[in-house]
């Protein structure tokens, strides 16, 4: 068995939901051979999935969102692949006492956890981007990376997305020397362009505390912003500006394909390669995966969808487990998953649901044991 499942969010760790069903199916057939590679799609616990597989834990102190120091960590593996996890720095925990700053919240913590990385030793990274309070285009990160973006007046912006309508010149010629040398790999879910109606402003900026005025400032902000970087660095500002993975994480993605000439991936299937789903694999005669939450967004990228992938090329079974199940069986089908145990069926309430996650999980998954095991 080959427990393969993300984090279920505000309850239990990605490890943690490895545990809890290990327990529940051993109930059920005492022995059993399990093998587990808790993973992420390299939003907010990507970190904690390298982790589990091996990785060594770093901190370093950065910039926060709104300035103040966030002690943040990273992953690093004797190969020199480093896992770096933006929210790390720049996420939305991170806002003090959760008051948004849509306009002025910054990626410079990013960038200063990317220096990190590479003053430990790291020769490639694996960049997870979700969970941001940012809308800055990455123009935080860059700076901190050594890029200069300055008013009329020959002065820096300030912080955030909204000074960006302020930018007259950028300057990227004196990004830090390594990142030329380093693979950077920008992993996430999000296929959205920079600007326009898809675009992070629009999409993204009403969760981070945006109204729609905000978000037309923003959306005119970056598009000036990338108006810009097209005079500084050349047509391939233009390009990435509407490039899918541009609009990740308020536009860090589109910093990181203009200024540090990433490579987009989908996070999951960056994420499975770096922690070594595909040998756990190849020795696993069925598969269990899961998340929070089994819904639409599921369909489009997240780590259940691209495990069951992965095993049914390989001929396997898959099963999920889930805190609440909101796709119709149909879904599953076309997504691999043969059948899904969620929470919501075992404890109605979803306050209390959330509170004893781990010993419904395990229910759930003697369940699932007596059903295809037995």
């Amino acid at each position: 068995m080959l427990i393969a499942a993300d984090k279920f969010k505000g309850s239990l760790t990605a490890v943690e939901v490895a545990e809890h069903v290990t327990a529940g199916l051993r109930r059920a057939v005492p022995g059993l051979d399990v093998a587990a590679v808790p993973v992420a799609d390299g939003g907010d616990g990507t970190v904690a999935a390298a982790l589990a597989a091996g990785f060594t834990r770093h901190e370093a102190r950065a910039t926060g969102p709104t300035g103040t120091p966030v002690t943040a960590t990273f992953a690093l593996r004797a190969d020199g692949t480093a896992v770096v996890e933006m929210a790390e720095a720049s996420g939305l925990q991170h806002l003090p006492g959760g008051v948004f700053a849509p306009l002025t919240a910054t990626t410079y913590g990013t960038g200063e956890l990317l220096l990190a990385a590479l003053d430990a030793g790291a020769t490639s990274i694996v960049f997870g981007v979700g969970g941001s309070a940012t809308t800055d285009g990455g123009a935080g990160m860059l700076a901190a990376l050594g890029a200069r973006f300055l008013d009329a007046d020959g002065e820096p912006v300030g912080p955030g997305g909204g000074p960006l309508r302020e930018l007259a010149t950028a300057d990227l010629s004196g990004l830090d020397p390594r990142l030329a040398r380093t693979e950077i790999v920008l992993a996430s879910d999000v296929d959205n362009p920079l600007t326009g109606p898809k675009g992070a402003p629009a999409v993204y900026g009403p969760q981070k505390g945006a109204d729609e005025d905000d978000v037309a400032t923003l959306d005119a902000a970056l598009a000036h912003y990338a108006e810009v970087l097209e005079r500084a660095v050349g047509p391939k500002a233009a390009e990435y500006a509407l490039a899918p993975g541009a609009g990740a994480a308020g536009g860090i993605g589109y910093g990181a394909l203009v200024g540090l000439d990433a490579a987009f991936r989908p996070g999951i299937d960056v994420m499975l390669d770096v922690l070594g789903f595909g040998p756990a694999l190849a020795k696993a005669t069925f598969v269990i995966t899961g998340e929070g939450s089994l819904d639409e967004q599921t369909l489009h990228g997240k780590a259940p969808a691209g495990v069951a992938a992965a095993a049914r090329a390989a001929g396997l079974d898959v099963v999920a487990v889930c805190g609440r199940l909101q796709l119709p069986q149909e879904a599953l089908d076309r997504a691999g998953i043969r059948r899904a145990y969620a929470l919501t069926d075992l404890e109605s309430d979803p306050a209390r649901c959330m509170a004893e996650a781990g010993p419904l999980l395990e229910r759930a998954a003697e369940s699932l044991a007596r059903d295809f095991l037995v």
